[in-house]
């Protein structure tokens, strides 16, 4: 079959001389082989270029995105940096508020507690973007450890101060009436005797029915006559104290009632064994009676 030939004849138009020559089947053979051994080369070869040139335009394009991403993780960094700041000067007012009110301190060991160092990659195994994610992702987890702990830090001074405040607000402070202290706390003499005896309060003394004030936050635990103060209001303020106010003529609040520190309780009288219009303010603190000067600031 391949050594056969083909005849191929040439008939030009008009009166031209007839041609004709003989191909080879072998040759046609081999002739189509090769042109499509060309032509599938010169595809591979088109395909294989234009791979190229697709994945040069992606890595160009990921060099680009990478490039900004880097730029926005600088930024990160910078702000971070800023938090990083804020956090150290939060720090030195929550140390100032417990100097100021002598709380006790933090070891500062203590506020790195957790806390360990970053773990990062081989720098030649990752891009810019990446190392710089991987800071960014170790600050933030250290900015969150310490901002909990500074957060708890702060609920403690705050449980501690408002603590202080509940106190200070139920430590009386203030004098409960206006007048003239006419006998002081200690021994004095006692002018229905004229014995030197202790005298365990302040005798305040003013005009009939003067008003009498609550000097701290707390509760009324008795409105009663009482042996030789008379008409008499005792309240309790908490923390171990408690106040009473004897001589009365008249009561301004009852039994179990809470009152604020300024609350009107009582009027100034004359009952009891008295030998005029006044007070008598007494202070225990656990039981014991102590000095009302001790804790008036106004006097």
């Amino acid at each position: 079959m391949f050594d056969d030939k083909i005849t191929v004849m040439i008939v030009p138009r008009g009166h031209g001389e007839l041609k004709q020559f003989a191909i080879s089947i072998k040759l046609l053979w081999g002739a189509g082989i090769f042109g499509v051994c060309f032509v599938l080369l010169n595809l591979f070869l088109l395909a294989d270029y234009f791979d190229k040139r697709v994945d040069q335009a992606k890595m160009a394009q990921l060099q680009q995105e990478n490039e900004v991403l880097a730029q926005q993780y600088a930024s990160l960094e910078h702000s971070i940096s800023g938090l990083k700041e804020g956090y150290g000067e939060l720090v030195a007012k929550e140390e100032a508020i417990r100097t100021i009110f002598d709380l006790p301190a933090i070891d500062p060991d203590a506020r790195m507690l957790g806390i360990g160092g970053p773990t990062y990659l081989e720098s030649d195994s990752i891009t810019k973007a990446a190392a710089s994610a991987q800071r960014i992702t170790t600050d933030v987890d250290e900015l969150l450890r310490l901002a909990r702990f500074e957060l708890s830090r702060y609920q403690e001074v705050y449980g501690l101060l408002s603590d202080r405040r509940n106190k200070l607000d139920h430590t009386p402070s203030i004098m409960p009436t206006k007048g003239y202290v006419s006998r002081g706390f200690g021994y004095r003499t006692d002018p229905f005797t004229g014995l030197n005896q202790f005298h365990s309060g302040l005798d305040i003394a003013n005009r009939q029915g003067t008003p009498v004030y609550a000097p701290a936050d707390g509760k009324v635990t008795s409105v009663s006559v009482f042996s030789g103060l008379g008409k008499t209001v005792v309240i309790d303020h908490g923390y171990g104290i408690t106040t009473r106010y004897g001589h009365l003529s008249a009561y301004e609040v009852r039994a179990g009632q809470a009152v604020k520190r300024g609350d009107l309780i009582a009027r100034m009288g004359n009952t009891g064994y008295s030998t005029g219009p006044h007070l008598h303010y007494e202070v225990f603190q656990y039981g014991k009676p102590v000095n009302p000067n001790n804790f008036i600031i106004n006097n």
